[in-house]
This record gives structure tokens, sequence and C-alpha cells, in this order.
């Protein structure tokens, strides 16, 4: 019997060899064997060997974990294959709203200025928190909440309308961050605090329009630092 497996029309990939994982409690081991097809006949496995480092490195590169070499600029903060996080200077954006409030539409399409932010991208997730200095954070600086719709307490963005970059590199992380702004802000994502103004999300930015500078004070506190931010994303 021939084992094949077949993706789209154009490669034809064929059985060749099997891991088998071992467990009791914590501790785990895996063994390698190598397929042996008979003609007419279910398949076996021949006798296992140690897995290595080396093959396990193999099938990363083959299951698509590889990852070039970058020059990482001075925005990127954290780059592994599985996340890439970075910040972005406080500066003016155009926002959209949904017209599912009436309160939203007014403030829709227009310029605002906004806080610091800090980005990642963890698989094929979005997330956001926001800075109170326009600097680089370091480890431990402690993050804020971004005051945005869309995004729930860990900072993850529900995509909504929002048209994702086909890629996850360093050379398209601006393209990720108007993606983000080119949505539409439509509706609270489960329990978390946005900002501390008296007014809530809609008074925050209803006193926004014009002004040259978001007033971080009206932050709210995310209670994580970036160290914290990533490591726990990046164990998800």
């Amino acid at each position: 019997m021939n084992v094949h497996l077949r993706i789209g029309d154009n490669r034809t990939f064929s059985l060749k060899q099997a891991v088998l994982l071992y467990q009791e409690g914590s501790r785990a081991f895996a063994t390698l064997h190598e397929v042996k097809i008979r003609p007419d006949q279910a398949p076996y496995l021949c006798a296992g060997q140690s897995v290595t480092t080396g093959f396990l490195e193999t099938l990363a590169k083959g299951l698509g974990a590889s990852m070039g070499a970058e020059v990482l600029p001075e925005h990127v903060l954290a780059r592994t294959p599985e996340l890439i996080a970075w910040w972005s200077r406080a500066q003016p954006r155009l926002m959209f709203f949904g017209d599912g409030n009436a309160d939203a539409k007014k403030l829709n399409g227009r310029m605002y200025s906004q806080p610091a932010l800090v980005f990642m991208i963890h698989g094929c997730e979005l997330f956001v928190r926001a800075l109170t200095e326009d600097c680089r954070p370091a480890g431990d600086t402690h993050l804020k909440n971004a005051p945005y719709w869309n995004t729930d307490s860990t900072g993850r963005v529900c995509l909504g309308s929002m048209r994702i970059p086909k890629e996850v590199r360093v050379g398209s992380l601006s393209s990720w961050e108007k993606a983000y702004f080119a949505s539409e802000f439509t509706h609270p994502s489960g329990a978390v605090r946005l900002t501390t103004h008296s007014g809530g999300f809609l008074g925050l930015w209803s006193n926004l329009a014009g002004r040259k500078h978001f007033p971080v004070k009206f932050l709210a506190d995310s209670k994580q630092t970036l160290q914290e931010f990533i490591e726990r994303e990046g164990e998800g």
C-alpha cells in the first residue's frame, strides 16, 4: 500500500518517517522511526532512534517555522519565529468609527492625536498597548491599555474589517499600523477599562479632535510591563 498526501495540484508527499512521543507525567521523550512501504500491505515502522536537535531544526524549517535574517531597526522591541513587537511614536492619525452608534458616527473620519503605542503580532493575532512617554520602552516599562474599541484586556485586537497584510516581517510593520487605523472602531471588547476619562471612550475622543497632543493622564493602567506583555503572549 502506498501512502501519499497531496496538497494542491503541484506536490505529492510520501510517508517516510514517524515520530513517537512517550510521556509520563511532566517527563517526555521522542523516537524517530523509518517507515517501510510494502506492496499491497500496511506500512510498518522500523526500530526507533532518539530524536536529535538537528532533526527538529530540519522539521521546523519544513513546517515553515524558519525565519530569514533581518536587520532590526530601533523601533523593533522583540523578534522570535512566533512574534514580533515594535513601538510607534505619538502622532496624529485618521480614525474611523462604526456607524452603529450615533455618537461615534459624529467622530468618524477625523484626525486625532495618538499616544505612543506598542504593537505585537503573535501568530495571526495583533495586540496593542499604549505608552505614557514618547520614547523606546525598556523591559520594565509599565504599559497602559490602548484607548481603542475592538481591544480586550490582554491587548488583543478584534480584527473586524481590518485588511491584514500578507506578511509578518520588519518591512511590513508600517502596513500593519496603517491597516489597524484604516479599520473601524466599532465596539467595546470585553470588560476592559479603555480610559480614565470621566466621559469614557466617547467622551475622550470627542474632546481630542484638533488637539496637538494626546493627554496621557487619561490612559488606564494595564498592570503589565513590556516584558510581561511579550512573555505572556509568547507563551500563549
